[in-house]
C-alpha cells in the first residue's frame, strides 16, 4: 500500500469523489508534501450523513455478517502491516517502532469488536413483579444507535480510529469518519481496506477538514445520532455545548501523575517511566508528564532515568532504532519548548532537554517545577516529564489529584496496603499499579473523569454507547 497509490478523495456510498477543495500533507520530519487530498464542503458532509442512513435503511447486517466483515478487516491489516506502519511514520511522524506496535494494537482492536459484536444481548425484566403486570412478561433489546460522527486525532490516526469504527461497526452503525488534517492517508487507507473485507457501501464514510468546519458541521448534523470523539478538553467541551441531545463519548486531555515510592524497584520504575514520557515525542494523552518521587529516592530516579535517556535514539521516524521522532508540527514544537523556557525562568532545573532542531525538541527533564507552572499544571503534549519529591505516600495521591484531569496514573510501590490505598483515593479513570499512566489493553474500558472527558472506550463498553436499550413487555 504506497502512498502513490492511495486514493485522495473523499469516500461517500461506496465511492471516491473530489470536491473544490484540497488540503496539502507534509512529511512531518522532511516538510516534504506527500499527498493532497480533498476538502469536504457542507454539501459532502450532507452526502456523507445521507448514505450512512441509506445503508442501514437497505442493508441490516446480522452480528456474524458484521463478525465476518471486521475479521476480514484484520487480516487486511495483517497483510498490510509494515506498508501502513509506513503511512503513519511519513504522515505523522511517529518512529516506525511505534507506528508497528499502532497497527499491532489496532488488529486487535478490530479482532475484539468482531468478538463483541456477537455479545450484544439486553435481559428478561421480570414484570409480574410490579403491581397491575400479573399478566405481563418484559424483556429489553440493544439497537444501533443510528449514524455514528467519529471525530479522530492525529496521534494515533489508525488505533484510534478503529476503537470508534469497528465497535461502531459490530453495534451495526453506520460510520462518517473525520480523521485529523494532519494524518487523512490512514483513513483513506483504512476505507480501501473495509471495503475490500466487503463492507457495504455507505456502512464507512470518510469526510476531510478541519475541526472547526467539517467537524462541527458533522456535531450540529441532526440526522447525527452520536459523536465520539478524541482530543483536547477545550474542544470536548465545545462539542458537547454544539451536540444538543445526542450521544457523546469523549476521551480528551491528562497530564498523567506517576507515583514512584522508595519501596519499588527504581530501575524499572525508570525504564518504563521515559519509554512512556518521550516515545511518539509523548504526543499520547497518557504519556508520563507528572513523576511524584518520595524524597528518599528522588536522585536515584533521576540518575537512572537520565542512564535511560542517554540510550535514546533521536531523529528520523523512519529509522527503526528512532524513539524520538519529530511532533507533529513545529509550532507544537515551538509552543512546548517555550513552556519549558519559561519553567526554568521561574526556578525549574533543566536536567536534560530543551534544545530544538525545527520540529524535533530533545527528551526533556525537570526538577524544581512548581504545581502552577504550565509544564505541570496543564498537558504538555511533548517529550517533556518533571520529577517532583514528596514526603508521605499520602502526600504524593493528593499531588497526583491537584489537577483538572484524571484519565489514568501510574503508581510503583511493592506494599499492597499503598497499592490499595491508591485505588480507592486517586481521581482517575485507571490506576496501573507497577506500571506508567501510559499502560492500555486495547480491550479495556478507557476513560477518564473531570475534564478527561466523557464515556469509556474498549470495544466492549464502544458497542454499549453505540447502542440503546429497547424495551419490550407482552400481555400474555
Amino acid at each position: 500500500m504506497k502512498i502513490d497509490t492511495l486514493q485522495s478523495g473523499l469516500f461517500i456510498d461506496g465511492k471516491w469523489c473530489r470536491s473544490d477543495g484540497e488540503i496539502e500533507v507534509k512529511n512531518k520530519y522532511t516538510g516534504e508534501v506527500i499527498a493532497a487530498v480533498a476538502q469536504a464542503s457542507e454539501a459532502d458532509v450532507d452526502r456523507a450523513v445521507e448514505a450512512a442512513i441509506g445503508a442501514m435503511k437497505r442493508i441490516s447486517l446480522s452480528s456474524y455478517e458484521r463478525y465476518e466483515i471486521l475479521q476480514k478487516t484484520a487480516a487486511l491489516l495483517k497483510e498490510h502491516h509494515d506498508e501502513i506502519a509506513l503511512l503513519i511514520a511519513k504522515e505523522g511522524g511517529k518512529p516506525l517502532r511505534d507506528a508497528k506496535a499502532e497497527v499491532s494494537r489496532a488488529i486487535q482492536t478490530v479482532i475484539v469488536s468482531s468478538e463483541e459484536g456477537k455479545r450484544v444481548h439486553g435481559e428478561t425484566l421480570p414484570l409480574d413483579a410490579a403491581p397491575g403486570s400479573k399478566n405481563k412478561v418484559g424483556l429489553f433489546i440493544r439497537v444501533p444507535v443510528g449514524v455514528v460522527a467519529a471525530i479522530a486525532p492525529f496521534n494515533f490516526p489508525l488505533n484510534l480510529v478503529m476503537h470508534k469504527v469497528a465497535p461502531a461497526i459490530a453495534a451495526g452503525c453506520a460510520v462518517v469518519l473525520k480523521p485529523a488534517t494532519y494524518t487523512p492517508l490512514t483513513a483513506i487507507a483504512l476505507c480501501e481496506l473495509m471495503a475490500e473485507a466487503g463492507l457495504p457501501d455507505g456502512y464507512l464514510n470518510l469526510v476531510i477538514g478541519s475541526g472547526r468546519t467539517v467537524g462541527e458541521l458533522l456535531v450540529r448534523h441532526p440526522k447525527v445520532n452520536m459523536v465520539t470523539f478524541t482530543g483536547s478538553p477545550d474542544v470536548g467541551e465545545r462539542i458537547r455545548s454544539q451536540a444538543g441531545l445526542k450521544k457523546v463519548t469523549l476521551e480528551l486531555g491528562n497530564n498523567s501523575a506517576n507515583i514512584v515510592h522508595s519501596d519499588a524497584d527504581i530501575p524499572a520504575a525508570a525504564r518504563a517511566l521515559v519509554d512512556k514520557a518521550y516515545s511518539s515525542a509523548g504526543q499520547f494523552c497518557v504519556s508520563v508528564q507528572r513523576v511524584y518521587a518520595q524524597e528518599d529516592i528522588q536522585q536515584t530516579l533521576v540518575d537512572a532515568m537520565m542512564e535511560e535517556i542517554q540510550r535514546l535514539r533521536v531523529g528520523n521516524p523512519e529509522d527503526p532504532d528512532t524513539v524520538v521522532g519529530p511532533l507533529i508540527d513545529e509550532s507544537e514544537a515551538v509552543r512546548v519548548q517555550s513552556w519549558v523556557a519559561e519553567a526554568e525562568e521561574q526556578g525549574a532545573k533543566v536536567v536534560t532537554g530543551g534544545t530544538r532542531t525545527r520540529s524535533i525538541l530533545e527528551p526533556t527533564l525537570l526538577m524544581n517545577t512548581r504545581p502552577d507552572m504550565k509544564v505541570v499544571r496543564q498537558e504538555v503534549f511533548g517529550p517533556v516529564a518533571s520529577v517532583v519529591p514528596y514526603k508521605t505516600f499520602e502526600e504524593a495521591v493528593d499531588m497526583a489529584n491537584d489537577s483538572e484531569y484524571g484519565l489514568q496514573t501510574g503508581v510503583f510501590t511493592r506494599d499492597v496496603n499503598r497499592a490499595w490505598y491508591a485505588i480507592r483515593n486517586i481521581q482517575s479513570g485507571s490506576v496501573h499499579i507497577n506500571d506508567t499512566s501510559s499502560y492500555r489493553a486495547d480491550l479495556m474500558p478507557y476513560g477518564g473523569v473531570k475534564r478527561s472527558g466523557v464515556g469509556r472506550e474498549g470495544p466492549r463498553w464502544a458497542i454499549e454507547e453505540m447502542t440503546e436499550m429497547r424495551t419490550v413487555s407482552f400481555s400474555l
